[in-house]
């Protein structure tokens, strides 16, 4: 049993103070008004000095787990060592829920990973399902990205949603001309910034993109259907037009990821769907691709989510900026990391909130300075498994 004293407790809707709170097993069992939670014999108390108290950070879209395996193209890491490595990185971030968003791309030709190969992909899935059979910190996920013109791949991915081994499905296309790319300057930038390579060189590519088979409609519904089957929320990747998004979400897609425009992420959420950007976005002032702004869209309302994206430590900064540059409300905000992408993936029965009765996942925030937030307390199911002293 823990108790949770001096913290400030961000709620659904308010932040209370004055509280203290009570964990018992997995479980928080009590949230009451100083003093009113009798302390007993073997009961642990935790001075949370005057910090947040926060649901811990549910991350749905992260292919961090794939710099961490391949930090270079030449260097592919132990898969074990990685994802052990990985999620010590992820508690000192406050993610205490992780969905690895590992890439079935088919090829990439300025950008090669060796993770993204299929059977590294498929060692990796079989370590994230093992992952709770043994000692771990975090609740490990696996978020299946499916880049579309990956025809080869299909009965795999329909095979790993029967093992359930898959616990969110997206559809990708990062084909130059649409997306992410629908400005072939931004794909031009790209693939420079990779490879030191001719304008004539890149406009062989963009053709050959444009012209690769790709999954058929009839193809994505199925593949739609048995996600749903399986109780699997499914997500559509960089929307850019109103067309493709009711398409999408025509089949049973309730996820829009990063949405490229402010009209499409108002559509998608007009439809019920949720939308989500990336936290680095925030914290970068706007989109790399030079696409949707990620604040101005909160502001508008039209982002329900923030993910790590690719920098696990933008989450918990970007809702302190969104709070302390742009006078975003706090309770509201955390939601964009806790809650709403709880119910995207269907586990907001279980955690994503401060709640009696739900899983003690939880975060002691406290300020080192006026405006640099740190965790200093990792609970997950009701286990404190880290703590951090600041020290002068």
């Amino acid at each position: 049993m823990y108790v949770i004293t001096n913290g400030r407790l961000i709620t659904e809707d308010t932040v209370l103070h004055g509280y203290d709170l009570l964990i018992e097993e997995d479980r928080i069992t009590k949230m009451a008004p100083k003093g009113e939670i009798k302390f007993e014999e073997g009961m642990e108390i935790i001075n949370a000095e005057g910090g947040y108290v926060s649901p811990g950070f549910i991350d749905i879209h992260s292919d961090y787990i794939e710099h961490m395996a391949a930090p270079r193209p030449t260097s592919l890491m132990n898969f074990d060592l990685s994802l052990r490595e990985t999620e010590k990185q992820l508690i000192a971030h406050g993610i205490t829920t992780m969905f690895h968003s590992l890439s079935l791309f088919k090829e990439t030709e300025y950008d090669y990973k060796p993770i993204r190969e299929p059977e590294n992909v498929r060692k990796f899935i079989d370590l994230i399902g093992q992952s709770h059979r043994r000692k771990h910190l975090v609740r490990h996920r696996f978020h299946a990205r499916f880049e579309i013109d990956n025809v080869e791949e299909i009965d795999n991915l329909k095979n790993y949603i029967r093992e359930n081994k898959v616990h969110l499905v997206s559809f990708m296309d990062h084909t130059p001309g649409q997306g992410q790319y629908r400005h072939l300057e931004v794909y031009r930038k790209t693939v420079k910034s990779y490879n030191n390579i001719s304008d004539a060189s890149i406009d062989v590519l963009i053709r050959n993109h444009q012209m690769k088979e790709k999954l058929s409609i009839e193809d994505m519904k199925e593949i739609a259907a048995l996600a749903q089957e399986y109780q699997i929320a499914i997500a559509s990747h960089d929307d850019d037009t109103l067309e493709k998004l009711e398409l999408v979400h025509s089949f049973g897609t309730t996820i829009s990821e990063f949405p490229i425009t402010l009209e499409v992420a108002n559509r998608a959420r007009n439809l019920g769907m949720f939308t989500t950007a990336g936290a680095p976005n925030v914290l970068l002032g706007g989109s790399h691709s030079g696409n949707l702004g990620a604040a101005e869209a909160i502001q508008n309302q039209a982002i329900d989510i923030l993910c790590s994206d690719y920098y696990p430590a933008a989450m918990l900064h970007a809702i302190f900026t969104l709070v302390n540059e742009y006078d975003m409300d706090l309770a509201d905000m955390m939601k964009l990391v806790t809650l709403n992408p709880a119910k995207a993936v269907k586990m907001d029965h279980e955690i994503g909130s401060i709640r009696e009765g739900k899983k003690a996942d939880m975060l002691i925030i406290e300020n080192i300075s006026d405006d640099f937030p740190v965790i200093t307390g990792v609970f997950v199911d009701g286990k404190l498994i880290q703590k951090t002293n600041y020290r002068l």
